[in-house]
């Protein structure tokens, strides 16, 4: 290569420095031409050729890109991405010929510079050729090698990719940001047994010297680097067309193809439906859906080729549960909407990752509501907003729509945050606006930005004068501006805590951050606009007011016996009833909890134990509003009733607080007992009413509740005489596995029967079970072997781990895992990654004394920004255990545990936690 002369480098625009670090030297010692993580807008790809010739037996990579750009102003210098690859050869193809490039590397931010000797000159159309090589990736990013296990015990390997969010560059050189979008045209040399696949169809094949084959890929359509996909595999397939003409496929290992019909039929479905929904046609000949034996997530929405986790595509009707029907339906229509949010129209930059993601959540239930109303989604979409605001409520939570940076903070994103608040807050929206005002607007939105990029201001200015009066409704005195109230749900962190207060005919209101902390000033300078809406005991009517301001006054019509706020719970809020209004709800709720829906009485459920909390209600208060569930069956009050229930003695579990702890285990059997009293053990009902039974049967039978104990024991030893064969009712496999691997002959068995299973719902299934066990040596064993990942896969070693960790035997255990693990987890997981948060936080979340915290702080503590120092889940981790602490010392002083070491009454047990 020529190397560029010194006056060429000083013609190169260098950037201002960013002023907290030394100038970036290249790998060769010289200076890197540009400081910065976000590449230069100087160029851009218009177009790549893409040659890839992956070696399954080597497990190494071979690649040819040719990359057309368009130049925006006169450079010498081209910066890209490539991450630990071998760059053999770069040319750059010019209207005045062929010349070499001089190629300098920043590996700090996966960064190379090509240097010209001349002038690339604005306007004109250039090409680079690189030549490069490299290992397939150890860790589930990139371009990385997957395995499985064929029924006669023979391993097979196979080529996946999984680009999102900046993993293309480790695959092969590329402009890899959202913003450079660009076509693409693949080919894929590969051996006679192996098929590939990529984002569009193959227009033909050509034999190669040495028996190989070069498929050829259509040209996409334009579109951004971590959207490509390519799989060399020996996978097997089945097909379908939509109405629309759209060919679908569904691509799995030989041996499980006959566990793809439902997600084939599902896909052809919504597909259909968002065609028609979003007026815009898919613009692709085909869509694939890939089951990958190893995949770290749970799908990818790649153009074309959407990729699964295995568990999440494949379903057996004869023993796959409804749960996981209703998870594989979901995540189908949560990938598939992606085709048009986040691949047709994509967010600039990953600060507005939730455009892409919170979307797609958010239409899982808009599309399935409408697909199969037989699931019954909307009895969990509640469920996500929960979930969301308890990261929500930490002061380490973040914007919906804030800057990142680097790879990690990229990675970091990709949480409830992004996701579920995006998908909850999108629904506040759609509530507010009305669902016809707001489905025009986000037509409006897809059809104006096609094949852009897009930010948050977008989005409002298309939903802003969609053609609809019932806007009026809100807010008479002022035009509705959604730019305006939706800021202030997507630029600040947290969500609002609305007092109410009712005083005769006089409502006052107030809001306030609600933030689990005992730092006030964290609370200050927040304010939302609210959309509140609201129903009394006079009218089934659902009244609706614009919350803008720190307080206001509503007027009633007459004085009412109660009131409830945030109906439905369509607004991403809280709310505290003063003075009477707990007691008024309590009241409602024991006369006839009915007059409520269930969504009405699961966030009561949840709203009053969160505000215990915080110290706005006492607990006792709480439990007793708990005390009608025990007249509760629809799933999500029930679940939600468990939810903020059992934490209260898992939390007791890891203080060695045995009478206390089970005084609290029986108050909540003894609440249910009626309801799993009621269960069959069979598969019956509805999708909602048959993930219930799962629920309450497993809790029962891990709570010791002799009944179901004893039936789950003798399914089990019927199960195990039958050396499996025996076909058990789906829906009650966990509780029994639960039962059967408490004893060291049982879980030996259910280990034997998952490793040769091919049923990935009923693997899951099974996996979970053992870790419940209260085998010690059990426990330690699967997170040891879910490491090495050869009879348990690495990527189930999460939930291994997590499970574990809940498990009263083997809290510890996880724990200590976790800290002499640190470093290979970070590897193969990735630092930032949603997996390492689940882990990191999972295992720690349910410890509540200053002993174990500072352990915890210790081992965090002595991490470097390289493994993971900064992490936004440590801080959440030492956050919510300062929060048990607190709970703890405030609901549970010493005095009182020593007088219920005496023993007392469940009944009187909420006289005792205050």
């Amino acid at each position: 290569m020529l190397v560029a002369p010194l006056l060429l480098l000083l013609f190169v625009p260098f950037p201002a420095s960013t002023g907290n670090q030394d100038p970036p030297k290249a790998t060769n010692g010289e200076l890197f031409p540009w400081d910065r993580m976000r590449l230069p807008k100087t160029v851009s790809p218009i177009h790549y050729d893409l040659t890839i010739h992956p070696n399954l037996t080597t497990f190494h990579f071979t690649g040819v890109a040719r990359i057309e750009l368009d130049v925006h102003e006169d450079t010498n210098m081209v910066v890209l991405h490539a991450k630990q690859m071998q760059i053999s050869s770069v040319l750059l193809l010019a209207p005045d010929g062929v010349r070499p490039l001089k190629v300098l590397e920043y590996p700090h931010f996966h960064q190379l510079a090509l240097l010209s000797d001349s002038v690339l000159t604005k306007g004109q159309m250039y090409e680079v050729k690189l030549e490069f090589a490299a290992n397939f990736s150890d860790s589930y990013h990139g371009f990385y090698k997957s395995s499985y296990r064929t029924r006669t015990g023979e391993v097979r390997f196979l080529a996946s990719t999984q680009f999102e969010a900046t993993f293309a560059r480790g695959a092969f050189p590329c402009f890899d940001e959202p913003a450079f979008k660009a076509k693409f045209t693949i080919r894929i040399i590969r051996e006679p047994r192996h098929i590939a696949i990529s984002n569009m169809p193959k227009v033909k094949t050509v034999e190669l010297l040495g028996g190989l084959l070069e498929d050829h890929f259509d040209t996409t359509v334009k579109m951004s680097t971590y959207l490509v996909a390519y799989i060399v595999s020996d996978f097997l397939s089945v097909s379908k067309m939509t109405q629309h003409g759209v060919k679908i496929s569904v691509y799995a290992v030989p041996e499980k193809i006959d566990q793809t019909a439902y997600a084939l039929d599902a896909a052809v479905k919504l597909l259909d439906f968002y065609d028609d929904y979003f007026d815009i046609p898919y613009p692709l000949p085909k869509q694939d859906l890939a089951a990958i034996p190893d995949f770290q997530s749970g799908a990818m929405e790649n153009w074309g080729l959407t990729t699964y986790r295995e568990t999440a595509l494949l379903f057996d009707p004869d023993r796959s549960s409804a749960s996981d029907k209703l998870a594989i339906t979901k995540v189908i229509a949560h990938e598939l909407a992606h085709q048009w949010f986040g691949n047709l129209v994509t967010m600039e930059w990953w600060n507005d990752l939730w455009l892409n993601e919170g979307f797609a959540k958010f239409m899982e239930y808009i599309s399935l509501d409408i697909t199969y109303p037989e699931l019954h989604v909307d009895d969990f979409f509640l469920g996500k907003c929960f979930e969301a605001m308890e990261v929500d409520s930490l002061s380490s939570s973040h914007p919906v729509s804030t800057p990142v940076e680097n790879p990690m903070e990229i990675q970091e994103m990709f949480d409830d945050v992004s996701y579920d608040k995006g998908a909850c807050i999108l629904n506040m929206l759609r509530d507010f606006m009305t669902p016809e005002s707001f489905e025009i607007g986000i037509i409006k939105y897809l059809k104006q930005y096609s094949y852009q990029n897009t930010v948050n201001g977008h989005l409002w200015d298309s939903l802003t004068n969609v053609s609809d009066n019932g806007w009026t409704k809100w807010y008479s005195d002022d035009e509705l501006d959604v730019r305006t109230i939706m800021d202030t749900w997507t630029l600040q962190e947290g969500f609002p805590l609305v007092t109410v207060e009712v005083r005769g005919r006089e409502i006052r209101l107030s809001q306030e951050r609600y933030l689990k902390t005992d730092n006030a000033s964290l609370t200050e300078g927040f304010l939302w606009q609210i959309p509140l809406t609201y129903m009394t005991s006079a009218s089934e009517t659902v009244h609706r007011f614009l919350l803008k301001g720190k307080t206001d006054v509503l007027y009633l019509p007459e004085e009412v016996e109660w009131v409830k706020f945030n109906v439905n719970m369509s607004g991403y809020y809280m709310v505290h009833y003063e003075g009477e209004g707990w007691n008024s709800i309590i009241r409602l709720l024991q006369n006839d909890h009915t007059v409520l829906t269930s969504n009405d009485r699961a966030s009561l459920i949840h709203n009053v134990f969160q505000l215990v909390s915080i110290g706005k209600v006492r607990l006792d208060t709480a439990l007793e509003l708990s005390l009608y569930l025990s007249r509760e069956t629809e799933i999500m009050a029930v679940t939600q009733g468990f939810g903020e229930l059992v934490p209260l003695y898992k939390l007791m579990e890891k203080r060695d607080m045995a009478a206390l702890e089970n005084q609290m285990k029986g108050y909540i059997v003894d609440l249910f007992r009626g309801l799993i009293d009621q269960q069959e053990w069979a598969d019956s009902g509805s999708v909602s009413e048959r993930v219930l039974r799962s629920y309450l049967l497993l809790f029962a039978c891990v709570r010791n509740y002799p009944p179901c104990v004893t039936k789950a024991t003798q399914l089990f030893n019927e199960w195990k005489d039958s050396d499996g064969n025996m076909s058990l009712p789906v829906d009650i496999t966990m509780a029994v596995f639960v039962v059967g691997a408490r004893t060291p002959e049982g879980w030996d068995f259910l280990f034997e029967k998952y490793s040769h299973s091919m049923q990935m719902s009923v693997k899951s299934r099974m996996k979970i079970a053992m870790t419940v066990s209260p085998l010690k040596d059990k426990l330690k064993w699967m997170m040891e072997q879910s490491l090495h990942g050869e009879v348990m896969k690495t990527q189930d070693l999460p939930d291994v781990v997590v499970s574990i960790s809940k498990n009263p035997i083997g809290y510890k255990l996880a724990w200590d895992f976790l800290r002499a693990n640190w470093r290979t987890l970070i590897k193969k997981f990735d630092l930032g990654s949603n997996t390492v948060s689940y882990m990191v936080t999972g295992v720690t979340s349910q410890y509540s004394t200053r002993e174990m915290l500072d352990e915890i702080r210790s081992f965090f503590g002595s991490l470097t920004e390289e493994t993971g120092s900064k992490m936004r889940c440590i801080q959440q981790t030492y956050e919510t255990i300062e929060d048990n602490i607190r709970w703890m010392e405030t609901n549970l002083p010493l005095k009182i545990q020593q007088d219920l070491e005496g023993g007392c009454s469940y009944k009187r047990l909420g006289l005792w936690f205050y």
